[in-house]
C-alpha cells in the first residue's frame, strides 16, 4: 500500500523544512567563512571594579537618582570606596556649579579612575565584614 500522492508531497516538504531549519541552526562555519575565536573574558582588576562602582554611584548621586540614597553596603562599596565616593561627589558638585553637569560627570570618571588605580581598588576595608567560621 503506500502513501497517497499528496501525503508523499507533504512528507517531502516537511522533511525539507526540517533539514533547512537544522542547517540554519548548525554551528559549523561555512567553508568560505572560517569562524574567528571569541577571546576569553578577562577578569576585572580591583582598580577597575572600584572605578566602575565609585564612578557609577557618584554620577547617580550627582544626578539625584532615586537609588542614590541607599547605603554603601547596598551599593557594593567598601568603607574606603565609600569615603572616596563622598570626596568625589563633593568635588563634582563644585565642578557642576562652575562648569556644568557634563564637566562634573567627566571629573567623576577621571578622579575615580585615578584614585582607584593609585590605591589598588580600595577593597581591603569593610568594618562589618567578618570571615566565615
Amino acid at each position: 500500500m503506500g502513501m497517497k500522492p499528496h501525503s508523499q508531497a507533504m512528507y517531502a516538504a516537511g522533511t525539507l523544512l526540517f533539514s533547512l531549519a537544522a542547517a540554519a541552526c548548525s554551528t559549523t562555519p561555512s567553508p568560505g567563512h572560517p569562524r574567528t575565536p571569541t577571546p576569553a573574558p578577562q577578569p576585572s582588576s580591583p582598580a577597575q571594579i572600584c572605578t566602575s562602582l565609585v564612578s557609577y554611584w557618584a554620577k547617580e548621586t550627582l544626578k539625584g537618582d532615586k537609588w542614590a540614597g541607599i547605603d554603601w553596603e547596598q551599593k557594593g562599596l567598601s568603607n574606603d570606596q565609600y569615603a572616596l565616593h563622598e570626596k568625589i561627589v563633593a568635588a563634582a558638585r563644585t565642578e557642576q556649579r562652575r562648569q556644568g553637569r557634563q564637566k562634573a560627570l567627566e571629573l567623576i570618571d577621571r578622579q575615580a579612575e585615578r584614585d582607584c588605580a593609585e590605591q589598588n581598588g580600595l577593597t581591603g576595608s569593610s568594618e562589618n565584614w567578618r570571615p566565615p567560621r
